[in-house]
């Protein structure tokens, strides 16, 4: 029996309170005694001398919402546990490995190969793969440099695999680009890890997108659109690619501000400057002075990694001030 009455049991239920709350036995059809014993099972329908009497459903509900709410913290408490149960399997994976091997098979990654401790991964759905397997698996750090916008749904489908992460006492550092940031519900999105002990800092200057993991794997994107990847094992190409995301790290900025929503006025003048205003116009339009606009510029430009008046204008072009 499913947790709902069914359209069946529906119909006739609602029949008994169409006839003052009374079934009687010639009130059935034939195809209804399914339906009858079900509602009786539910306790919807009570029997009585001459029929059944409807109660009222809102017990029912009460009953039923205890026993989900039951059963969804039992559920919880399972993946909690699950992964302290799989714990000794993972440890017993992990040291049955040759020494400095790879925690993804990069021996199969076919005709694109290039070689010992390099494959070229051709397929977007198995490069997504292998990054998760290797977030899975990662024991210790992940290091990710992120450049320009992310994609907003693949940011909420790895969010409960970066949590799971994080939860394991892994530590996960990103740098992303101010225009990262510029999108509310990707900001959303990334504070929803930081609450959880991610570590973020935006750099607003270009450089290269890299993923590592416990600096034994490196990604790199071996296409524009990221539709092929490289999967990087050798100790001295990784040790290099760590020791340039570090000296990326070290000159980025903490993301606190970026993470905080800006204030109205701000946002008045962002509007205005997308607008294609100047600093003085702007603080003629909203009657104050040219240091107070001078001031929010500053932060706007911060927080877009604007260089100049004009860049700022043009990054804020079609962006939504809600």
């Amino acid at each position: 029996m499913t947790d709902e009455p069914g359209p069946a049991e529906r119909a006739l239920y609602l029949a008994a309170v169409r006839n003052g709350g009374r079934l009687r036995p010639e009130d059935l059809a034939p195809g209804d005694r399914p339906a009858l014993a079900a509602l009786v099972a539910r306790g919807l329908l009570t029997p009585t001398a001459t029929g059944w009497t409807a109660a009222g459903p809102r017990a029912l509900g009460d009953r039923l919402g205890l026993e989900l709410r039951t059963r969804a913290i039992r559920l919880l408490q399972h993946a909690e546990r699950l992964p302290g149960t799989l714990g000794p399997l993972a440890r017993a994976y992990d040291a049955a490995r040759h020494p400095g091997s790879p925690p993804v098979d990069l021996g199969a990654a076919g005709p694109g190969a290039v070689g010992s401790g390099a494959g070229t991964v051709d397929d977007t759905a198995e490069v997504r793969r292998r990054v998760s397997q290797l977030v899975s698996e990662c024991r210790e750090e992940v290091l990710a440099a992120q450049p320009g916008p992310r994609p907003l749904e693949g940011l909420r489908m790895a969010l409960a695999q970066d949590l799971s992460l994080l939860r394991r006492g892994c530590s996960l550092r990103t740098v992303y680009q101010p225009v990262t940031l510029a999108d509310p519900a990707v900001r959303d999105q990334v504070a929803l890890r930081t609450g959880q002990g991610a570590q973020v800092r935006v750099l607003a200057e270009p450089y290269e997108r890299v993923l590592v993991f416990d600096r034994a794997v490196a990604v790199i994107p071996a296409a524009e659109d990221r539709s092929r990847a490289v999967f990087l094992t050798d100790p001295t190409t990784v040790a290099y690619l760590v020791a340039q995301f570090e000296r990326d790290w070290a000159r980025a900025a903490p993301a606190g501000r970026h993470l905080d929503p800006p204030s109205v006025t701000t946002v008045r003048i962002g509007r205005l400057l997308a607008r294609g205003l100047t600093q003085r116009a702007v603080a003629t339009r909203l009657g104050v002075s040219e240091r107070t606009v001078a001031a929010h510029i500053s932060r706007l430009r911060d927080r877009y990694g604007a260089h100049t008046l004009f860049h700022l204008g043009w990054q804020l072009r079609g962006e939504r001030h809600d």
